[in-house]
């Protein structure tokens, strides 16, 4: 059994990584559990500097108290594994681009998703040929319109069709929803923890986990974090990483103080160790509202 928190090495993590990354870790130790570190960098392009920012994560987690079990993985390492699953899977290739799905498609999710029409899903030997030789094809999965739950210990039980999601990008490289749940099937993880912008991925997820052989997770999506005018927070707000902050003498044990009263777990500026909130940790009751990050 094992948690795990998985970030992609494109920037420093900002207060609401960190954050996510502390209720990962103290779910992980309250329930006995490994917590595994597994750095997602499949996309090449953007994450060029990959290892020295990947190192810094790992820097900050650890400044933080927040210790991992077993080495960490790295993505980009396991390509083998991702084509060996999709193998197993039943797919089909697909042309249409984001805007010719935008176009077909029903309304979007909360997190901007637009559920697959089937565009592709009928075309003859002969109509791939012909696209194929317009446009490198992505790959989805027939989910045949299959109904999945999930259970999430803050948003309870959701349910949804799942649609014939990607697995493989037009550019061959793995999908996400694929080398996530390939990689947690393979490292045993039952406990997911992550923001709440992923939840609608789930069932998705899930579906997929089971046609691998694998058993479901408990999730636990965590509130976002945003900035004052309610936005997701991100790199660009000001100081929301603890190298900017530590330049403005708000070192570590602040920040995780600060981390901790958000989850309702210290009072304001409670000195506090990562290893002093475990026993305080009760997953139900943390905070199911959004946390506006503070601005300084």
């Amino acid at each position: 059994m094992a948690g795990r928190f998985a970030p992609s090495p494109t920037s420093a993590l900002h207060l609401g990584n960190l954050r996510t990354a502390l209720v990962a870790w103290l779910l992980a130790r309250r329930t006995g559990r490994d917590l595994l570190l597994r750095i997602e960098d499949l996309d090449q392009q953007r994450v060029a500097a990959a290892p020295e920012v990947a190192a810094g994560q790992v820097a900050d987690l650890l400044a933080l108290g927040l210790t991992f079990d077993g080495p960490i993985v790295r993505q980009s390492q396991r390509l083998p594994r991702y084509a060996a699953a999709v193998a197993q899977l039943p797919t089909y290739e697909c042309f249409c681009t984001r805007r010719e799905i935008a176009e077909a498609a029903s309304a979007p999710h909360g997190d901007g998703y637009r559920p697959y029409p089937g565009t592709c899903a009928r075309l003859t030997a002969s109509e791939r040929a012909r696209r194929r030789r317009d446009r490198p094809p992505a790959l989805r999965v027939r989910a045949g319109g299959a109904v999945e739950t999930v259970t999430d210990l803050l948003a309870g039980q959701m349910s949804a069709v799942v649609d014939d999601f990607v697995v493989v990008r037009n550019d061959g490289v793995p999908a996400y929803n694929l080398a996530v749940v390939v990689d947690d099937v393979a490292q045993g993880i039952d406990q997911v923890v992550r923001g709440d912008d992923l939840l609608s991925s789930s069932p998705r997820q899930a579906w997929l986990t089971r046609q691998l052989g694998g058993s479901v997770a408990q999730y636990l999506h965590v509130p976002l974090a945003v900035n004052a005018e309610g936005r997701r927070l991100a790199k660009r707000d000001q100081a929301v990483t603890l190298a900017e902050l530590t330049t403005r003498g708000i070192n570590a044990g602040r920040v995780l103080s600060l981390l901790a009263h958000s989850l309702g777990l210290a009072g304001p500026d409670e000195p506090v160790r990562a290893a002093d909130l475990i026993g305080r940790f009760e997953p139900q009751q943390l905070p199911r509202a959004q946390w506006v990050a503070p601005q300084w």
